[in-house]
């Protein structure tokens, strides 16, 4: 299978954190070599460990070659030097200072290889006051405002479903990887990039300061020290064999649930046309639904919200998603060797490449499987001569169909780093972002996700805007959509016929369910995507099966377009070696399967083993989200290790626990956990969270204050790296704190700040500087609709004064 990053070398380094980066590199096409000590990493035993198979380690470390090296004697480090000279990226997940310390640290290596990518994974970066922090996933889910927002009014919050943060770090890593590697292309310059976990988990699940859901529009900006009530955000009822969940976000949605209602006159005003109102009535409205869902099935309701254009999606467990049908139709999940001798049922994979998928190819190398048959080849190193000051991206130019949030995050990442991307907006068909502005003149969440964008208003629907894209076309490099499956090919521009205009042209098709299978016509959006893949099951306290708590985040949709970008990228770099372009697709709810992928696998090979687990680490103790001082103040901790124990003890003042010998040992302390956590609990109860956390954390153990949204920006960490920017427009009360950069680079320079466009506002610019047009040309078109300006362009008036 010709994949588009065939032909690239990474030596992964990583262990735990970050190995998910290297896998979807490998899913791309790239060599990618594994690198353990002697002695093996430690994630070869990281739980949970099924039969003897480490199910974490099977699973991210898929498609990889593996080889040892002892980079404590000079034989391994001149064996590492030579294969780096070798590699295009390398990526890393030591400490700050632990490679530097034996001489093969990235200033080092890069010194013998300049034109090296460099890529250092870690839980706070290489630099600022917690950069020597520990870093565990509930450390990390505290302090990025996740916590914050996740759990029920009222109750201690929630931490969300293990393997989550552990994917979203890969992801982002992988995409400064190749926007690094794209830049080596083109100058021939080489980049150290500093990768922080913690900034990716503020800026790439959920962040609170970036593009919103639709919900948006029913939730309070003042931010409120309590959790919402996110269960009325997307609703989850019970039906005759299990649960439903609805999103009722647009007047069309509403109406249609109106009707099926049977129309009752206490929902007959107007204003429940509106999200705010509907969330306001949902003491009333909720059980009317309730009732009328009780008696019908999963499908029977499934199918009927979509012949009424309401977005119904069932509430599946992980069993149940095993054996969908259409999983195993779409290829999404698959039957694979994960280790010799062992098989189960996987994700396959994030994207499809030209019709196939770029998924699991080969299980997870034993130790040192390959240390024989990995050899130094001095390939030559490609290299351009371009400005290496000039943006990454810079000359590249996107066509951007993209909608809501996932749309408008993908071309932004193009966009931050220079390309030209152009939103093609119609006014008949307004995106969703743009009309969540709750009475400002510009929604928020527009100013943040098109920022550096430009605007052409199109109504792609008419032939003659047809005609224009097509025109667009012929000297785009990407297009990107996420309609239903098929309307681009509705419309006259399928991949195909788009290919035969440009044959360099990428096409990127997303959807909620993809382009095949049985579910690939339902309604998408990011909480039924969820429900429907076992995200939702798991998010929950495990005492009430009913109430999920993932109602108030739009994951997938932030971390589903950094996949997707990454997919892009790499299609644009795989063009500079064959010409072609590609066709790819990416579903959101592959997205979640694969993130999901270590409880799907666990549960296929041990059934009823993945459950939804709380707050509490079942391979750890103690751990939880632990009561502070002060109301609604909590601190996790997580103590995962024996050292960690003992460190804790030492902060607690508690030798006798130290030396306690049935709590020397995980096993030990996890079979005494009440006892254990009883003594944390103790402690922290008196104490104020970022107090506690910092004394835990100087001491070694893995502890974090739960932060809300607002003490992000005021955190010493993030300020110290200057993690927030601002951005500004004309039309915005007040600049927005927005993310500066997608990573720390050496080189590559942070993102302008452009305003993003209010819809249409380059329509004349860039018919006129990219197409050639005149003015009266133009003119023509606006007062026929075909383009559509701002609202105060002079054709657009005389357009509406002759309708």
């Amino acid at each position: 299978m010709a994949l588009p990053l065939n032909g690239i070398r990474v030596l992964d380094l990583t262990d735990g954190l970050g190995e998910s980066c290297g896998r979807y590199l490998a899913e791309l096409g790239a060599e990618v070599i594994r690198v353990e000590l002697p002695a093996g990493s430690r994630s070869r035993a990281a739980q949970p460990v099924v039969d003897g198979v480490s199910i974490p380690f099977a699973l991210r470390n898929a498609n990889k070659l593996g080889i040892t090296l002892d980079l404590d004697h000079d034989e391994g480090r001149d064996r590492f030097r030579e294969l780096a000279a070798d590699a295009d990226i390398v990526v890393e997940s030591f400490g700050p200072g632990e490679l530097d310390g034996r001489g093969v640290g990235a200033a080092e290596t890069r010194a013998v290889a300049p034109a090296l990518v460099w890529v250092s994974i870690t839980g706070f970066g290489q630099t600022g006051p917690y950069r020597d922090w520990a870093a565990s996933e509930q450390v990390l889910y505290a302090l990025s405002g996740v916590l914050s927002r996740s759990g029920a009014p009222g109750a201690e919050p929630l931490l969300p479903p293990s393997g989550l943060v552990e994917e979203t770090v890969g992801a982002y890593a992988a995409w400064a990887a190749l926007l690094a590697y794209y830049r080596r292309l083109r100058t021939g310059r080489g980049e150290t990039v500093d990768l922080s976990a913690f900034e990716a988990m503020v800026h790439g699940f959920d962040p609170g300061f970036g593009t919103q859901g639709s919900a948006a529009a029913g939730r309070s900006e003042d931010f409120p020290r309590d959790r919402p009530d996110a269960a009325d955000f997307y609703p989850v009822f019970p039906c005759k064999d299990g649960h439903v969940r609805i999103c009722l976000l647009a007047r069309r949605q509403w109406r249609g649930m109106f009707e099926w209602l049977g129309e009752p006159t206490e929902f007959a005003d107007p204003k429940y046309d509106t999200i705010p109102a509907r969330f306001a009535a949902a003491t009333t409205l909720h059980p009317l639904i309730e009732h009328l869902f009780a008696e019908h099935t999963q499908r029977e309701l499934v199918e009927e919200g979509a012949r009424r254009g309401v977005p119904v999606g069932g509430v599946h467990t992980l069993a149940e998603v095993l054996e969908a049908e259409h999983f195993a139709v779409s290829g999404a999940l698959v039957d694979a060797e994960i280790a010799p001798g062992r098989r189960a049922r996987v994700p396959s994979g994030y994207v499809s490449v030209d019709g196939d998928r770029a998924g699991f190819r080969s299980r997870a190398p034993e130790l040192g499987e390959h240390n024989d048959s990995v050899p130094v080849s001095a390939r030559a190193v490609a290299s351009g001569d371009r400005n290496p000051d000039a943006a990454p991206l810079a000359g590249l130019r996107v066509l951007d169909l993209g909608v809501i949030v996932f749309g408008a995050e993908l071309s932004r990442q193009f966009a931050d780093y220079g390309a030209d991307v152009i939103k093609i907006e119609n006014a008949n068909f307004p995106d969703g972002l743009r009309q969540s502005k709750r009475g400002a003149a510009l929604a928020a969440s527009v100013a943040w996700g098109h920022r550096n964008k430009r605007s052409l208003g199109l109504d792609l629907r008419s032939a003659g805007g047809a005609a224009i894209f097509r025109r667009l076309v012929e000297n785009a490099d990407v297009v990107l959509a996420n309609f239903k499956p098929g309307t681009l090919a509705s419309m006259g521009l399928s991949y195909e016929t788009l290919a035969r205009i440009n044959p360099g042209i990428v096409v990127s098709e997303s959807s909620a369910f993809g382009g095949s299978g049985p579910w690939r016509t339902r309604l998408g959006y990011g909480p039924l995507v969820r429900a429907s893949c076992g995200v939702s099951a798991l998010w929950r306290y495990p005492d009430n099966a009913e109430l999920l708590c993932d109602g108030s985040t739009v994951y997938p949709d932030h971390i589903a377009a950094h996949i997707t970008a990454t997919a892009v990228l790499a299609a644009l770099i795989g063009r500079t070696r064959t010409g072609r372009g590609a066709n790819l697709e990416v579903a959101q709810a592959d997205t979640a399967l694969v993130q999901l992928g270590v409880h799907l696998v666990t549960e296929g090979m041990r059934p009823g083993a993945a459950t939804a687990t709380g707050n509490v680490d079942p391979y750890a103790a103690p751990s939880g989200v632990y009561a502070c001082a002060g109301e609604d103040e909590w601190c996790v901790v997580t103590v995962g290790e024996d050292h960690h124990w003992t460190a804790l003890c030492g902060v607690l003042d508690r030798a006798d626990l130290a030396t306690d010998a049935r709590l020397a040992t995980a096993a030990g302390r996890i079979a005494h956990r009440a006892e254990v956590d009883a003594v944390v609990a103790a402690w922290l109860r008196e104490r104020d969270p970022l107090t506690a956390s910092a004394a835990l954390q100087a001491a070694g153990v893995p502890a974090g204050a739960m932060l809300r949204l607002p003490q992000l920006l005021d955190d010493p960490h993030l300020v110290a790296r200057g993690t927030y920017t601002t951005v500004e427009h004309r039309l915005l009360r007040a600049g927005l704190p927005a993310t500066a950069r997608a990573a720390g680079f050496a080189e590559i320079a942070d993102p302008p700040t452009r305003p993003a466009p209010v819809a249409g506002e380059q329509t004349r610019s860039i018919c006129a500087d990219l197409l050639g047009m005149g003015v009266e040309e133009i003119d023509e078109l606006v007062r026929a609709g075909v383009l559509q300006p701002p609202a105060d362009d002079p054709a657009r008036h005389t357009a509406v004064a002759r309708g």
